[in-house]
């Protein structure tokens, strides 16, 4: 599959601003002694209705017979220094085509995340990487430019020991610090054979914790896993999801349909496991084992087919997962949880905390 850019959605308007003081800078566990990756806070909408939890809650607000959707999908140290000619970059790697190529962004190293989008380009520039690999810029993804670029690296198949030798977590620069990898793993996340992975960590899925999955797998909620390879997000534009490698098995179709034969919830861990479960979903809603590319863009006007509820991180305005959100919750139901949050003085971001969103008949 050839991976493009889909067409620029309509921007969510008229949200608030994030004030910059509400980024959080540093992973939960290592904002004050004795704390733990769940110890972040849990926004709770059903319908209009907002409640306010401790995120280690989580197992008393769900019912015996709900099922989580969750993302395996581990995360890769994507990002790499390189240069061109005489100018260092950052490359970072976003997803591999079935061509071998790799579709990449370069950034201007800032020292604080490499923040600065780089303008790509022009065809045929090469960047020097460690390890003696050469990246050779071919084309844009998007016609007419933008940030990813296809580009092919020589000697072909070295990109996954290079990113484990010589790459680091992509960050942005509203963190304070690099992190090592683990910090970006999920409790979650599978090894897999071929090396693949996500350019970002899937993050909603970050403060669970091995003791808060046996919890709830006590109380009877169930676990449907999926995997959804994530690419590189953006700070600075407005731009939907490019086309993303997802699997969902046999066994977690068969979960999932169980369930909502059962009348429980299919919960989805986080807006990549939506974007998976939706693109293995018939028309009718059900389930079925699928594996390869999705192009699937989850907004109002396309709804959900399978998803009941969503348990997501803090987004900006400009994010197109607003969108989906709202394709959940409806408009009302997210405009009234943010502006909540906002005013609780919520912390967005990966190292943030969570909104879990549930049918509007719960409360």
């Amino acid at each position: 599959m050839t991976l493009t850019a889909g067409a620029p959605l309509e921007p969510v308007r008229g949200w608030r601003r994030v004030p910059e003081e509400l980024s959080a800078r540093a992973p939960a566990e290592q904002r004050g002694p004795g704390r733990g990756r769940d110890d972040v806070r849990l926004l709770v909408s059903r319908g209009t209705a907002v409640a306010h939890h401790a995120f280690r809650e989580l197992p008393g607000l769900l019912r015996a017979g709900d099922v989580l959707v969750v993302n395996t999908s581990p995360t890769l140290a994507a990002a790499v220094d390189g240069r061109i000619g005489h100018a260092r970059v950052v490359v970072h790697f976003s997803t591999r085509g079935d061509d071998g190529r790799w579709a990449v962004e370069l950034r201007d190293p800032d020292g604080a995340g490499t923040s600065r989008a780089r303008e790509g380009g022009p065809a045929g520039a090469r960047v020097r990487l460690p390890g003696g690999v050469r990246l050779t810029l071919e084309e844009p993804l998007a016609q007419g430019g933008g940030r990813l670029w296809w580009a092919r690296v020589s000697p072909g198949g070295v990109v996954p020991g290079m990113l484990r030798e010589y790459g680091r977590p992509i960050r942005y620069s509203y963190t304070e610090r690099d992190q090592p990898l683990s910090v970006y793993q999920t409790v979650f996340a599978l090894p897999s054979a071929d090396g693949a992975g996500s350019a970002e960590m899937p993050s909603a899925a970050r403060p669970f914790t091995s003791a808060l999955v046996t919890e709830l797998v006590s109380r009877g909620v169930l676990f449907a896993p999926v995997t959804l390879h994530t690419g590189v997000a953006s700070a600075e534009v407005h731009e939907p999801p490019y086309p993303e490698r997802f699997a969902v098995s046999e066994a977690s179709a068969l979960l999932i349909g169980a369930v909502r034969a059962g009348g429980g919830r299919v919960i989805a861990v986080g807006t990549t496991a939506v974007r998976a479960v939706e693109s293995a979903a018939d028309a009718d809603g059900v389930v079925r084992a699928r594996a390869g590319w999705t192009d699937l863009v989850v907004t109002p006007a396309r709804g959900v087919r399978v998803v009941d509820g969503l348990l997501t991180g803090l987004h900006e305005p400009e994010a197109s997962h607003l969108l989906m959100l709202e394709a959940v919750a409806g408009r009302a139901a997210v405009r009234r949880g943010y502006d909540e949050a906002l005013r609780a003085l919520y912390l967005w971001h990966e190292f943030g905390d969570l909104h879990l969103v549930l049918p509007g008949e719960e409360h």
